[in-house]
């Protein structure tokens, strides 16, 4: 099975569950326009597998993508295992890999709504090294 986007999603402010969009616009350097974690970061992408997500609600949660703040839900793909520096494609958009996991210093609304968060454990952070559009059902491919 290939890999895919599930949803892409975004949202005003940090620490918030974010909402699917049928589209997101992804800058270079920059990260996805109109979103609370683009910047000149290191952080400007956050993606998430489904799987992770399946985890969470056979623990008997009711969440779905963007949850758990991710901006891209990935599905076929082990975000985990891929080292810093990996770089993905999606269709014309380049990610590159610029962190795994995180550590979370506070409980966030995620948290809180949710009673745990997969995001530190098993998230992935990415820059953008080249923009487009990114939509669910786009392909991923590691390049």
């Amino acid at each position: 099975m290939s890999a895919s986007v599930v949803a892409v999603s975004v949202s005003e402010n940090k620490g918030e569950r974010k909402k699917p969009a049928p589209a997101v616009h992804l800058r270079e350097n920059y990260g996805i326009i109109g979103d609370a974690h683009a910047g000149d970061w290191h952080r400007q992408v956050s993606l998430l597998a489904e799987e992770s997500i399946d985890k969470m609600i056979a623990l008997g949660l009711a969440v779905g993508p963007g949850d758990f703040a991710e901006n891209i839900t990935t599905r076929g793909i082990e975000l985990v295992t891929l080292p810093v520096g990996t770089r993905i494609g999606i269709g014309p958009v380049v990610l590159e890999v610029s962190q795994i996991g995180k550590v979370c210093h506070t409980r966030c609304a995620i948290y809180y709504q949710a009673g745990d968060c997969v995001m530190p454990k098993e998230g992935i952070f990415a820059t953008v090294v080249s923009g487009g559009v990114v939509r669910p059902e786009d392909k991923i491919e590691l390049l």
